[in-house]
C-alpha cells in the first residue's frame, strides 16, 4: 500500500467527483490528479475567481480535463443546502466525495451566522450536513466518501457539553476537536452504511505536514518564531526536514478516494517521521477516535445542530 502514486489511480472516466476546498493545496492536487485520470470533477469552493484560476491551471496540464466550479461555503448551512439541492436536481449519482476543506487555528473565536464556532462549522459540521444531504446521490453511486482528518486529532477531545467552545477558547484544542470529529465521523459513517445498507465506502485520510496555505496562514503566522521575526530565516532550514509538498500530501487522499484495495473504515496518512511526511499508507487513530459511544453521541448532536438526518 505504501508504494501508491498517482500512476496507481485507476481510469475514472465517467465518474462524478466532488472535492471541497479544491482550489488550492492538497485539494487542488487531488482535483488535478483525478481530472488527469478522466474523472468529472466539481470544485466545491467559496471563491469563484480562485476556482477559475485553478481550473485553468489544470487545463494547461490536462486540456481534456472535465472540471467545473460550484459555489459552496461550508461555514454556512444555507450554502450547504443550496449546493446539495443543485446536485439533487441534477440527479447524477456521485462516485467520490472528498470532504477536504478546512480552516486552521483561528487566533480568536469566530461564530458563523448559524451560531457555530468557525473551525467546527467549516471543518466538520458543514461536511456532516453536506454528506447527509447528498446521501441519495452517494447511495446511487455506491460512493467512496473521504473525510480529511489530521495528526492534530491526537490532541483532540470531543467536548460534548460545549462543542462550540463558548468557554475557554484555544486555537489548537478547537482545531484538534474538529479533526478528531472528522475521523470519528468517517469511521461511524462506514459502520452505519454497513448496518443500513447504504452501499458507501467511508475512508479517512490525513496529508501529514503538507506545505500549503492552511499551514502558511495558520500556525506559522502565529508561532513564537513568527512573532520574533525569525519565520523567514528558520522556516527554510527546518520545514523541508519535517514536511512534504502539497502533491505528496495529496497522495493519502487520492489513495483513500481511488485505490480499489482500500476498505471501508480505513485511515490513511503519511508513514514516516511520526506521520509528518512520507509515502501514503495506514495511519494510527488515537484511542479517543475509536470510542463508539462518543461517536454515536457526536453523530446525534451533529444532527440536532445542523437539522439534517441520515435516512
Amino acid at each position: 500500500m505504501a508504494s501508491f502514486t498517482t500512476d496507481d489511480i485507476p481510469d475514472l472516466t465517467g465518474k462524478r467527483v466532488i472535492i471541497t476546498g479544491s482550489n488550492s493545496g492538497t485539494g487542488f492536487e487531488t482535483a488535478k490528479a483525478i481530472a488527469a485520470r478522466g474523472g468529472s470533477v466539481i470544485m466545491a469552493v467559496r471563491n469563484a475567481d480562485k476556482a477559475q484560476a485553478a481550473i485553468a491551471a489544470i487545463a494547461r496540464e490536462t486540456p481534456s480535463a472535465d472540471v467545473r466550479f460550484e459555489a459552496l461555503d461550508l461555514a454556512r448551512q444555507a450554502s450547504v443546502t443550496d449546493f446539495a439541492e443543485r446536485m439533487l436536481a441534477d440527479g447524477r449519482p456521485i462516485d467520490i466525495l472528498v470532504n477536504n476543506a478546512g480552516v486552521m487555528m483561528l487566533p480568536t473565536r469566530e461564530v458563523t451566522e448559524d451560531g457555530f464556532e468557525m473551525q467546527l462549522a467549516t471543518n466538520y459540521l458543514g461536511h456532516f450536513a453536506l454528506t447527509a444531504r447528498l446521501l441519495p446521490l452517494l447511495r446511487a453511486g455506491n460512493a467512496r466518501v473521504v473525510q480529511l482528518s489530521s495528526i492534530a486529532h491526537r490532541r483532540g477531545q470531543i467536548r460534548l457539553d460545549d462543542l462550540n467552545w463558548t468557554h475557554g477558547y484555544k486555537p489548537w484544542p478547537v482545531y484538534g476537536q474538529s479533526k478528531l470529529a472528522m475521523l470519528m465521523f468517517g469511521l461511524e459513517l462506514d459502520r452505519r452504511s454497513a448496518a443500513n445498507g447504504w452501499g458507501l465506502t467511508s475512508v479517512v485520510a490525513h496529508p501529514g505536514y503538507a506545505r500549503t496555505g492552511l499551514i502558511e496562514n495558520g500556525p506559522l503566522v502565529r508561532s513564537p518564531i513568527a512573532r520574533a521575526g525569525l519565520r523567514y530565516i528558520v522556516r527554510p532550514l527546518i520545514e523541508p526536514l519535517i514536511s512534504h509538498s502539497a502533491a505528496d500530501g495529496a497522495l493519502p487522499i487520492l489513495m483513500a478516494a481511488t485505490d480499489p484495495t482500500v476498505r471501508g473504515g480505513a485511515y490513511l496518512g503519511a508513514t514516516r517521521m511520526n506521520e509528518l511526511k512520507g509515502p501514503p499508507g495506514p495511519a494510527k487513530a488515537e484511542p479517543q477516535a475509536l470510542d463508539r459511544d462518543v461517536a454515536a453521541r457526536l453523530w446525534a448532536a451533529s444532527e440536532q445542530m445542523t437539522g439534517v438526518r441520515f435516512a
